[in-house]
């Protein structure tokens, strides 16, 4: 596990799936595994992958807050906003306080035409603590 960290760190990314996928194969229920191997996987813009892992990752844990996140920004890459939405906001029913599951919300909300909605979560995200939505806000919701 820690040899795929260090390659993801060089950003040696297929070394990192490698890695990654020996951790799985001694341990298929670790989801840590599955969570890193799914943002290689991302970083190689392999995000049908990422989102396998990641959904993989929710099998194991339906509680982790990181992967319904992960999934949602993988499937936001796709542009299938709603479905995205879904896994934003269930990492938020999760983890409350998950201020990157806000912003990202707001934004596939704001791709959807959802501007008012958008921006309740652009401002929760702030209050949270994520200074980039106020930039958001001003740009998009005054």
């Amino acid at each position: 596990m820690m040899e795929g960290l260090i390659k993801m760190q060089k950003n040696d990314f297929e070394g990192a799936i490698l890695e990654f996928t020996k951790a799985i194969e001694i341990n298929p229920q670790f989801i840590n595994a599955y969570l890193y191997r799914g943002g290689a996987k991302g970083e190689l813009n392999d995000y049908r992958g990422a989102i396998a892992d990641f959904t993989k990752a929710i099998v194991i844990n339906p509680k982790s807050d990181d992967a319904y996140y992960l999934r949602g920004l993988a499937k936001s890459k796709f542009k299938h906003y709603k479905e995205a939405i879904l896994d934003f906001s269930k990492a938020i029913l999760i983890n409350p306080k998950l201020k990157e599951a806000y912003f990202s919300r707001g934004f596939a909300k704001l791709k959807l035409g959802q501007k008012n909605s958008g921006c309740l979560d652009f401002s929760k995200a702030g209050e949270l603590g994520d200074a980039n939505a106020y930039q958001y806000i001003n740009d998009y919701c005054n």
